[in-house]
């Protein structure tokens, strides 16, 4: 595709969001899962499980968050804060999604029980800081009151951005809690973190659209990736650049710019 203008190529980006984001976008999608809720703390964890396990063929992740789901009576804050030692015993061995066993299962819901003991929401270990634009140290304020200091198997399953990690799935969980709109995809349902720092979750197919628009340089899908794209996409809108992963994931979908 040419180097459209900044005018043309925002008022393409512009439509296509406009396109994908609706309704008809969760029948396919992992967001799915926690849509399913209606409490906060229950679309927390079911959208937290959901985004863990968010690679490969989205219809085989669907499948594997319905069976966290299963196991947790589809009730996962009731589960989290009342399940027994058993429960968990039951899940080791368990396959749930790939390299996400049931020992990660139970690790997760482990380290549920004991944030929730202490927090109303998930929200409150994600909190920016003043002078921050972006989820950076955020994420990895959350990865220390989340995983704790102990090593597990399991921590290789919440990405750092210290690592230079591009934290896809939680920055795409991010989008799902924090964007407030009309159309009914993102939840929006937390109210001390402004959506204008968040970012756009990078993958291979939001990477390559992203370079064929020109909007990055970098090769890598990669934090410093995630940054340059951050520095194009809050040109567009500095208010709600995360509306734009519609937008490049729909050109995705739609192979229009092959």
């Amino acid at each position: 595709m040419n180097m459209l203008n900044f005018e043309e190529l925002k008022s393409f980006l512009d439509e296509k969001a406009d396109r994908y984001n609706n309704p008809d976008f969760i029948d396919h999608d992992p967001i799915q899962i926690p849509h399913r809720f209606s409490l906060k703390q229950d679309i927390e964890i079911a959208g937290f499980l959901a985004a863990t396990i968010s690679w490969g063929n989205r219809k085989s992740i669907i499948n594997s968050a319905e069976k966290m789901l299963a196991v947790m009576g589809n009730s996962p804050y009731d589960f989290v804060l009342n399940h027994s030692a058993k429960d968990l015993e039951s899940l080791q061995g368990k396959s749930i999604h790939r390299t996400f066993n049931g020992e990660d299962f139970a690790y997760f819901i482990t380290q549920f029980r004991r944030i929730y003991t202490e927090n109303e929401s998930l929200e409150n270990l994600f909190l920016i800081k003043d002078q921050e634009t972006s989820f950076l140290h955020a994420i990895e304020r959350f990865r220390g009151g989340f995983l704790q200091a102990e090593k597990h198997r399991s921590h290789k399953h919440v990405s750092s951005p210290y690592k230079n990690s591009s934290a896809k799935r939680i920055i795409m969980f991010l989008r799902w809690m924090v964007r407030k709109d009309k159309r009914g995809v993102d939840f929006g349902i937390w109210e001390n973190i402004d959506q204008k720092n968040l970012s756009i979750p990078l993958d291979v197919h939001t990477g390559n659209i992203s370079r064929k628009l020109e909007l990055i340089q970098r090769t890598q899908n990669d934090w410093k990736t995630v940054e340059e794209l951050d520095t194009a996409i809050r040109q567009f809108d500095e208010h709600d650049p995360a509306k734009y992963d519609f937008a490049l994931f729909g050109l995705g979908v739609t192979k229009e710019l092959l």
